[in-house]
């Protein structure tokens, strides 16, 4: 972790740009003070992606609202493919994932590893024809909302 942000630093640091080399992509639909996406010379770094529920007739900050991790990362993938379609990139311009996983009570309290790469393998499996990120996957105590296990921040490159 932090190779890499030492290393985009470096990037970003030798490279000549000004203010108007960046683009905001702006957070629509939230009222967080953050930006979706920010590119810089042909990067974007796009912020932590969280899922959506699933199933929300279900009781707030259960395993029945949010999913477990399979359909949270899912979930999460498939809402950085629609950002980044949005943004004219797909998920094969991804050179760095960074992965936070909560540990699943049903699984020990460890985070599930093999239900996340489920979802991977789908976003980034053979028909990914090789192109896959450099990625990350670490176990957080928590994520904003009780019952969440899953929050993906991806790199992409134009």
């Amino acid at each position: 972790m932090k190779k890499s942000l030492f290393l985009i630093t470096m990037i970003l640091a030798s490279s000549s740009w000004a203010a108007e080399d960046v683009v905001r992509y702006a957070n629509e639909g939230s009222s967080l003070p953050i930006s979706t996406a920010v590119e810089v010379n042909g990067l974007l770094f796009h912020s932590g992606v969280i899922p959506s529920p699933a199933d929300s007739a279900a009781e707030r900050g259960t395993a029945a609202f949010w999913g477990n991790t399979e359909a949270q990362a899912d979930s999460v993938l498939s809402k950085i493919q629609a950002s980044l379609q949005a943004k004219g990139l797909d998920m094969a311009d991804i050179v760095k994932l960074n992965v936070s996983l909560v540990g699943d009570p049903a699984n020990d309290n460890r985070m599930d590893f093999s239900g996340f790469m489920s979802a991977y393998t789908r976003y980034f499996g053979e028909a990914s024809g090789g192109a896959l990120p450099a990625r990350a996957v670490v176990q957080v105590a928590g994520l904003v909302a009780p019952g969440m296990m899953v929050e993906i921040e991806a790199i992409a490159a134009r």
